[in-house]
């Protein structure tokens, strides 16, 4: 049994007045999701665990079955993985969007859609001007990432920090949200496990927090006047005014699925236009499959992504996790109608591809799943720690009574609330091994 994870990144959402109370999932045209939630078992899956920020980093590990108190470190480390840098001991990772501000706003935390050619030219000018500067001994250096996505390490920086996503304050005043050092956490954390700060440096967390703030200031200088941010004002665009630090911490250790899972899986991909998605894939053990013209918004390849899957299996993968961002990027900007065209995009112009594919018996024998990462609820426009509805799909599977797939009809399905690894590990044991029966 071959195994494939459809995963609609934030499509998972409030019931909207306008709709007439409906979620976007119940109001969105989604035959395809719904067959598999009425031809397979459905439930409600806790991917984001107490205590921790509801980001796509913890919610995407935890759907695949790492322990976030073991594996979180942020998502800086992942996004290194992603683009191939290597982190050493004692090296800072952070997540290091472009963003655009306006006054004392936060206008947005993307600069109004910035192209990646876009930002590796700013990427280089931040290395030519603050990497190369001496007052940071050679310790700061910027990677390009896609889009206004990029990554910042700090050799010998200090993780206990707090950072907040700029996803989360649109419109609101920046400067309460700047950089501050969390020196009780670090305390506490050598006092627990002395273990999980041998990769960090000497240095306290208020150095790393002063330099981080010195950064962000420093970008606010100088990127306004470099000539790319001066052609978008005059086009009527957003600048990238300003870099925002946030995600850090230092390499993950995560146990590759093939490892966990050694039954399962001998050869896995993930396919995504995600560096984040990358690099959890990356220290998952699974092959990057970039699919042309995958771009994480509205406009993605949905068809390209499908066959990247198909053709994943037919070339000997025996799991999928195949991941598509355009909802929660729809979510962030608080676009309703947006984020309807995304999931219905993604069951006609994906999904149902993959079902054909099924149903030709071309591939036959892949259980599939199907679910959200949490929540990106057009009116609250950042992710929420909700429970997402899951379905689980597979040949020979015993229906339960749900026939559609939404937020509300998972409450009923027959794996009632699951949390932790039971989802990964019931998708990829159990499902498989009654289907045999």
């Amino acid at each position: 049994m071959k195994h494939l994870i459809i995963l609609g990144d934030g499509m998972a959402d409030w019931h909207v007045p306008s709709l007439g109370g409906k979620t976007l999932l119940q109001y969105a045209d989604t035959p395809a999701m719904d067959w598999l939630a009425r031809n397979g078992r459905n439930g409600l899956l806790k991917t984001v665990p107490d205590g921790f920020h509801p980001g796509s980093e913890v919610a995407n590990s935890s759907i695949l079955g790492y322990d976030q108190h073991l594996v979180y470190e942020g998502r800086g480390p992942l996004e290194a993985a992603s683009i191939g840098v290597e982190l050493e001991p004692g090296d800072l990772a952070l997540r290091c969007n472009f963003v655009c501000i306006e006054g004392d706003i936060l206008k947005n935390h993307s600069c109004g859609r910035l192209e990646t050619e876009e930002g590796d030219v700013l990427i280089k000018f931040l290395n030519e001007h603050l990497a190369n500067d001496p007052r940071y001994g050679g310790r700061v250096h910027f990677y390009t990432g896609v889009q206004y996505r990029h990554l910042l390490v700090i050799k010998g920086g200090n993780k206990h920090i707090q950072c907040t996503p700029p996803h989360d304050i649109p419109g609101q005043p920046w400067k309460q949200y700047q950089i501050q050092a969390l020196p009780a956490l670090a305390r506490l954390e050598e006092t627990l496990d002395p273990s999980r700060t041998e990769e960090g440096s000497g240095e306290g967390p208020e150095a790393t927090a002063s330099l981080l703030r010195d950064l962000v200031r420093r970008s606010q200088e100088l990127l306004p006047t470099h000539q790319l941010n001066k052609e978008r004002a005059r086009e009527g665009k957003d600048m990238a005014s300003s870099i925002w630090p946030w995600g850090g911490g230092y390499r993950p250790q995560m146990l590759p699925l093939t490892e966990r899972f050694p039954d399962q899986i001998h050869e896995g991909a993930v396919i995504t236009a995600v560096d984040l998605i990358r690099g959890i894939g990356h220290y998952a053990g699974l092959r990057v499959i970039n699919v042309p013209g995958a771009t994480g918004l509205y406009d993605t390849n949905f068809e390209g992504k499908a066959q990247a899957a198909i053709d994943a299996f037919r070339a000997g993968a025996d799991f999928v996790y195949l991941h598509v961002e355009a909802s929660d990027e729809a979510g962030h900007d608080g676009s309703v109608p947006l984020k309807l065209q995304t999931i219905e995009d993604l069951d006609h112009r994906l999904i149902q591809p993959i079902l054909k594919e099924l149903a030709n018996g071309d591939a036959e024998g892949i259980a599939v799943g199907l679910l959200p990462d949490h929540p990106t609820p057009c009116e609250h426009r950042t992710h929420t720690a909700d429970p997402i509805p899951f379905c689980i799909y597979y040949p020979g599977i015993e229906p339960d009574a749900v026939q559609t797939f939404d937020e509300d009809a998972a409450r009923d399905g027959a794996y009632g609330l699951l949390e932790g690894d039971e989802f990964i590990k019931l998708f990829m044991e159990n499902g498989p091994l009654n289907a045999k029966r």
